[in-house]
C-alpha cells in the first residue's frame, strides 16, 4: 500500500466531509432516542462505502475512455463553478 497516497486520500475525504448534509443527517438520526446508535453508525457507513464504490467505478470506466489530464481539467473547473455558485447564492 502506498502510505502517502492513503493519507492524502484520507485527509481530503475526511476534511470534505466535516460539517457536510451526510454528517447532518447522520446527526439527525443519532439524536433520536428509539433509534439504536450502531444501527445509524453501520448503515452511515455502508452507505458512504456504497457512494465511494460507485465513485471509485465511475472514474476507473472514465480513466478508460479519457485521458486523466482532462479529467483533472473537467474536475477542477466543476469545482470552481460549484464554489461560485455557492458564494454568489450566500
Amino acid at each position: 500500500m502506498e502510505w502517502k497516497i492513503f493519507f492524502t486520500i484520507f485527509a481530503s475525504v475526511f476534511i470534505a466531509e466535516l460539517g457536510d448534509k451526510t454528517q447532518l443527517a447522520t446527526m439527525m438520526f443519532a439524536s433520536d432516542k428509539e433509534v439504536d446508535k450502531y444501527t445509524v453508525f453501520f448503515a452511515a457507513s455502508l452507505a458512504l462505502i456504497v457512494a465511494t464504490a460507485i465513485g471509485i467505478l465511475a472514474g476507473s470506466l472514465l480513466s478508460n475512455h479519457i485521458n486523466e489530464k482532462y479529467l483533472s481539467y473537467v474536475a477542477g473547473v466543476g469545482f470552481i463553478l460549484i464554489g461560485v455558485f455557492t458564494l454568489y447564492r450566500a
